[in-house]
């Protein structure tokens, strides 16, 4: 990493560039793309994020240009007496800009903002697919602990 990356809180007009980044995912699978029948379900989505106080959307940039990006959601849970715990989802670096330590930075950043905020734990999941992700996140510290289940509704 050169220095000239920022992480910062995403804004609306970062959004464009966000579903660009999940767009170039091969491996996710969620048929995204910026086209003008989804840029109404995707505003109202990022609107709601922006607007929630337990959601925060975070952006890795590169000479103005959206390079990474994630959301950290705060988890409020009765168990392990009601310490929040935080969810990484959607979490992308460009394809370009991988094992470059960006990832890795990103992930650092926000969980020191998570810390400050009072999380005591971070958790997130992972395609299946994803076995470069797993070992990134095995370097990172985070240890397998749940089997996810999903079920369209």
């Amino acid at each position: 990493m050169n220095g000239k990356i920022i992480f910062r809180r995403a804004i609306k007009a970062d959004l464009p560039a966000i579903i660009a980044l999940h767009e170039a995912d091969q491996l996710g699978g969620h048929g995204d793309a910026w086209t003008p029948e989804n840029i109404p379900a995707y505003e109202k989505a990022m609107d709601a994020l922006l607007v929630d106080p337990g959601e925060h959307v975070f952006v890795a940039e590169e000479h103005g240009a959206i390079i990474g990006s994630m959301i950290a959601t705060v988890l409020v849970e009765l168990t392990g007496r009601g310490q929040p715990h935080i969810l990484f989802r959607s979490i992308q670096i460009a394809p370009t800009h991988r094992s470059r330590g960006i990832g890795a930075a990103m992930m650092a950043y926000v969980e020191e903002e998570s810390r400050q905020g009072g999380a005591v734990v971070a958790e997130l999941t992972s395609n299946i697919k994803r076995k470069d992700a797993h070992r990134f996140y095995d370097l990172l510290g985070y240890a397998q602990s749940h089997l996810g289940f999903k079920k369209k509704l």
